[in-house]
C-alpha cells in the first residue's frame, strides 16, 4: 500500500488527524525528524489520537536517514506540492508509493524537493492558496487507494 511520509510536521493536531487517517486505512505513517512538538505517545493522544495503537508509525531521525531507508526499499517518493507540475488525479500511483507531506509552515527545502521521484499539485481555484495538509494528504491518499486498489477490506 502507499505510505504517507511526513516532513518534520510543526502541528500536532495535523500529524493527530494523519494518524488517524493511516489508522483507518491501515496504512503506515513515516515521520521525518525533527518535529515542531514532542512526538511521545502522551503528546500524540493529547492531539486527539486515539488510535494510536492501531497505526504503523516509523520515525527516521533526519531526511538522509529516511533517504537511506527509502533506498534500501526501493520505493519512489511522490511530493505533494504547490510547487508541483502535474494534477494528483492524472498520475498513475503504484502500491508501494511513498507521498511525501511538507511542513505546515514551510513545506520542503528546495534539496528535498529535488530528490522527488513526482511532485503532484492539487487543482485549486484561482487565487487559492493551499489546502490543510491533512486535508491535501487525505486527498491524495484516497485516489492512490482507488488506483491501486488498496482500501481496506
Amino acid at each position: 500500500m502507499p505510505d504517507l511520509v511526513l516532513y518534520q510536521p510543526d502541528i500536532p493536531q495535523n500529524t493527530g488527524t494523519i494518524l488517524r487517517l493511516a489508522a483507518c486505512m491501515d496504512i503506515a505513517v513515516h515521520v521525518v525528524e525533527p518535529a515542531g512538538f514532542p512526538l511521545s505517545d502522551h503528546a500524540l493522544k493529547r492531539a486527539g489520537m486515539d488510535y494510536l495503537e492501531r497505526v504503523a508509525l516509523r520515525r527516521h531521525v533526519t531526511f538522509e536517514a529516511f533517504e537511506t531507508w527509502r533506498g534500501a526499499e526501493e520505493r519512489r517518493l511522490v511530493l505533494l506540492t504547490t510547487a508541483g507540475s502535474e494534477p494528483y488525479h492524472r498520475f498513475d500511483f503504484r502500491k508501494d508509493d511513498l507521498l511525501l507531506l511538507g511542513r505546515e509552515s514551510a513545506g520542503v527545502p528546495p534539496a528535498v524537493h529535488d530528490t522527488a521521484d513526482a511532485r503532484l499539485i492539487i487543482p485549486l481555484t484561482p487565487g487559492m492558496r493551499s489546502l490543510n495538509v491533512a486535508v491535501a494528504g487525505a486527498m491524495v491518499l484516497g485516489e492512490a487507494l482507488r488506483q491501486t486498489g488498496s482500501f481496506p477490506s
